[in-house]
């Protein structure tokens, strides 16, 4: 049967475009098979690469695990190591020195531990030093004068006579530069380095020059100038400085050079310098001379912050042990099987055992001789009739056990705190220490980024092929579907035909 169709009137044909839209291969899958395989190959890829991306997955919790319990450690055992020292450096853990009176101060030279003090200081005279004005004002716009300055250190009699002690000084020069200010000449003095220094003052009426010695009787000092030839009048002679009361001109010596005079418990001394330094560690500073009566210097044992700072450390040290303990546990600890958290943990085991004074003369050096004890678990207790008794019969061994650690890392001496500023040190280390297992980690980490990208793109490449697999395999099917569609419908056709 044929089948025709015309049309009636003619017209102008009107063009339609018609735009080509490329089917999206997702939306494609399953069109002809009516199966999702969206999700089939979501499904098949997953299963594919699920052993390794848990392995990665879980490699990876555990580095995170170790990276944290590595930083862990580390803050703890530094933690540990700077409180302690910072307590010890306050000197609220050593024998307190004290004075009666302000005319003494008295204090632990530095890196010395007084034990005991009782002593009587009267102070009869201060040490000072030579001071000599310039009695003629300068102008701050003329020169001062060029020539040189002699100057001769030495010491003054009883008469008042100046005696030189030999030492030989090299003439100062002073240039038409230097001349050009007092300041200029002032700088220029000091520079020399020769046990005198030179400053300016300023008043209503100009300039002046001020000489100062250090202190001490051996310190007097006189300045020799001798203009040059050609230099302008009034010149350096303005700066002379002598003992001939005589002269005119010249600088005044307003301060005599002298020796502090001040007796201990009645024994006369005397000192070049206000500041007195004994072989048993006591520092004497002398502040002003003692009118009403000799000042008493005394001591006292910080018995009960001795006390305190054992407590702290036992609940200090159980604290980190703790810490210790739960990294390196055998089954659950994230460093069970890291050589430097497991070295710390010896570490601390043998605090108690240390020798933190490194004294032969029997007394206590170890905490466990001052009743700190360790418990079947590792962590301490402390003993508190022992530490008592160590405490009122060896004060000064349980001070040096917790004395500050010295050097540029605090970690030289066999203290307290310095044994535990080398543990930290040792611990922290970036070649044997933590240090070196956090870098490890880290390490590790970046290869396991690397591994993890590539299985992303494995994943990726996967799931493109299998995508297009099914796709050219859908394609084939609505192929085999269209086909078959078409010979039903003729076959129909066919049938009502006849």
């Amino acid at each position: 049967m044929a089948i025709t169709t015309s049309s009636a009137t003619a017209s102008t044909p009107t063009t339609t475009t018609t735009k080509a839209t490329t089917p999206n291969l997702a939306n494609a899958l399953g069109a002809g098979s009516g199966v999702d395989t969206t999700a089939l190959v979501k499904s098949l890829v997953e299963a594919q690469f699920a052993n390794k991306n848990a392995q990665l997955t879980k490699k990876s919790e555990t580095l995170t695990a170790q990276i944290s319990a590595v930083s862990e450690l580390k803050s703890g055992i530094s933690g540990f190591a700077s409180a302690l020292q910072t307590l010890a450096e306050t000197g609220g853990l050593s024998t307190q020195l004290s004075s009666s009176g302000s005319a003494v101060k008295v204090s632990a030279a530095s890196g010395k531990t007084v034990t005991s003090l009782n002593a009587s200081v009267s102070v009869a005279r201060l040490a000072s030093s030579q001071v000599a004005v310039t009695k003629e004002s300068f102008s701050t716009t003329a020169s001062v004068g060029t020539g040189t300055l002699q100057l001769k250190l030495g010491s003054v009699g009883s008469d008042g006579t100046f005696t030189a002690n030999g030492t030989t000084i090299p003439p100062i020069t002073i240039t038409s530069s230097d001349a050009a200010s007092l300041q200029g000449v002032a700088d220029k003095i000091t520079a020399a380095k020769a046990g005198v220094t030179a400053s300016v003052v300023t008043d209503a009426n100009g300039q002046r020059l001020v000489l100062r010695s250090t202190d001490g009787a051996n310190q007097a000092f006189t300045l020799t100038a001798t203009p040059d030839s050609s230099s302008a009048s009034p010149g350096l002679e303005r700066l002379n400085v002598d003992f001939d009361t005589a002269t005119t001109d010249g600088a005044e010596i307003v301060t005599r050079a002298g020796n502090a005079v001040f007796s201990v418990d009645g024994v006369p001394m005397v000192s070049a310098s206000n500041t007195i330094t004994g072989t048993d560690g006591v520092k004497m500073e002398l502040k002003a001379v003692t009118t009403d009566g000799p000042v008493t210097l005394s001591s006292s044992t910080p018995t009960d912050a001795l006390k305190d700072a054992v407590n702290n450390v036992v609940a200090a040290y159980n604290e980190m042990l703790a810490s210790v303990n739960k990294a390196t546990d055998a089954i659950t600890g994230d460093l069970r099987a890291d050589p430097a958290a497991l070295a710390l943990k010896r570490s601390l085991q043998k605090l108690t055992v240390a020798d933190l004074t490194g004294k032969t003369d029997g007394s206590p050096k170890t905490l466990a001789s001052i009743g700190i004890a360790t418990n079947n678990d590792g962590t301490l207790r402390v003993n508190k009739d022992a530490l008592a008794t160590a405490l009122a019969n060896n004060p000064q061994a349980i001070e040096a056990m917790f004395a500050a650690g010295t050097g540029t890392d605090q970690a030289t001496g066999t203290s307290l705190p310095a044994t535990l500023n080398r543990i930290a040190a040792s611990a922290k280390s970036t070649t044997l220490g933590l240090g070196a297992s956090d870098k490890r980690y880290a390490d590790a980490q970046g290869v396991l980024a690397k591994e993890q990208a590539k299985v992303a793109e494995q994943t990726d490449q996967t799931s493109t092929r299998m995508t297009q697999q099914f796709a050219a395999s859908e394609a084939r099917v609505a192929a085999y579907k269209a086909q078959q569609t078409f010979m039903e419908n003729q076959i129909k056709m066919w049938t009502r035909s006849e």
